[in-house]
């Protein structure tokens, strides 16, 4: 689904909005791709890896309009924040990967078909999830679970072809086939890049309809599978792995690595294992 509305009238804009989703589409119920244009025309800078601040006004309960009397000009707002999948080189959209959370407060809002496209962008973009602190020439293993896969996405449209590692594996964790975010362009790219390679898992495939690898990210840490799939073995010699998205994921992934002798990078105490809580 694809919906423009770069000639919404400035009457029709939602108090205390400064951008517009201007493309938007659909991987299945719960997921989608969205582009975001800024009213201003100039997108926030930022790093491959970073993150901006997405929000709508909150629905006007009796109990925050008690609260707003005499503030005129006051939108309160639901923020979220998500990681950018475009790259800084395209300078009037940023692109994003969003999942519907039903219990939420903003993807709810989001996904409603009679919603205005309407949404607060923040100026400044976010976060330390990046590859200033990994030297050039260095294996890179990205392992993520569902939209987690959207930073690296960003630098691999960013970084690809300048020489900025040796070997980029990007590892994507799904239920479903159809949760896999990017999976064509990925695929694409394994296929014309001999240094990139791209492996996806799905823990619950539909029947019939899937003959890779099965299971969680985890089952990465198999060196067998490892040397099959990413064309490398998970080393600490020369590799650094970056993690994105169910924490508890990252929180696994973290300790069987450190078992096998990385250490978790910090500002005070550099290493090998980089990771980005997505929720």
């Amino acid at each position: 689904m694809t919906n423009d509305t770069t000639d919404t009238p400035v009457a029709e804009r939602l108090a205390g909005t400064n951008a517009g989703i201007v493309e938007r589409h659909d991987l299945n119920e719960t997921l989608s791709i969205v582009r975001v244009r800024p009213d201003n025309g100039r997108i926030p800078d930022f790093k491959p890896g970073q993150f901006v601040t997405l929000g709508l006004p909150k629905p006007l309960t009796p109990a925050i309009a008690a609260r707003l009397a005499g503030r005129p000009g006051v939108v309160p707002m639901v923020r979220r924040a998500y990681s950018v999948a475009s790259s800084p080189r395209e300078t009037d959209t940023l692109e994003l990967f969003v999942v519907l959370i039903e219990t939420g407060k903003l993807t709810p809002l989001l996904w409603r078909r009679d919603f205005p496209n309407r949404v607060f962008l923040e100026d400044v973009a976010k976060g330390e999830f990046t590859l200033d602190s990994v030297p050039d020439g260095q294996n890179l293993v990205m392992i993520s679970t569902g939209t987690g896969i959207a930073p690296f996405v960003s630098m691999l449209r960013t970084y690809r072809g300048q020489n900025r590692w040796r070997q980029l594996v990007i590892i994507n964790g799904v239920r479903r086939v159809s949760d896999l975010g990017y999976r064509a362009e990925l695929e694409a790219v394994s296929r014309e890049d001999p240094t990139v390679r791209y492996v996806p898992i799905v823990s619950r495939p539909d029947a019939g309809g899937w003959d890779r690898l099965c299971g969680r990210v985890q089952v990465m840490l198999d060196d067998t599978l490892c040397q099959e799939h990413a064309g490398l073995c998970l080393d600490p010699r020369s590799c650094h792995v970056f993690l994105c998205g169910n924490p508890a994921m990252i929180d696994e992934m973290e300790l069987l690595l450190q078992k096998r002798g990385f250490r978790t990078h910090t500002a005070q105490t550099p290493g090998n294992i980089h990771f980005e809580r997505y929720w």
